[in-house]
């Protein structure tokens, strides 16, 4: 994998892209719980973290989380007003959730986004893959709004602590 970048934030956030395979994976480990990872991952909390600072910021999410429910997201990217729909694949709460991603009215096939929470001791391990990217663009853009959606994620969960 190429383009790789490592941050310290309560942990260490990894994210690389492979522009070849069209993927993305990350990774990092938050001081919670599965169920209370799973939940900032399936609910409108989203809208807290699905953020990139001067880039694209997450405003609205609703979901149907089930295998076969829908979800819609909505916010401003660029400048710009975007929005995101998907069907959930996979709903193996609290351990794993995968859905598909498109941008509505993108004239591309859906990506595929799945998460895997692994409960460690200092934790949990998330590891996210978004397969199924368009190109090396999107794959680049991708790989940094995961790295610093994340690195916002720790600190939510982070000052949940006190």
């Amino acid at each position: 994998m190429t383009n790789t970048d490592t941050f310290d934030s309560q942990g260490e956030v990894t994210a690389t892209t492979d522009p070849k395979t069209g993927e993305v994976e990350a990774s990092a480990v938050f001081g919670t719980t599965p169920e209370r990872l799973f939940r900032a991952l399936s609910t409108k909390e989203i809208c807290n973290w699905w953020v990139r600072p001067g880039v694209f910021n997450t405003e609205e999410w609703s979901g149907d989380v089930r295998e076969g429910g829908r979800w819609a997201a909505a916010g401003i990217g660029g400048g710009q007003a975007y929005q995101l729909e998907g069907e959930f694949i996979t709903v193996e709460e609290p351990h794993k959730l995968a859905h598909t991603w498109k941008p509505v009215g993108a004239p591309f096939k859906p990506a595929t986004l799945t998460y895997d929470l692994k409960p460690q001791a200092d934790g949990v391990q998330l590891t996210l893959r978004h397969s199924g990217l368009p190109n090396e663009d999107v794959c680049e853009k991708t790989r940094a709004g995961w790295e610093t959606s994340l690195m916002r994620l720790q600190d939510i969960i982070a000052a949940e602590k006190g």
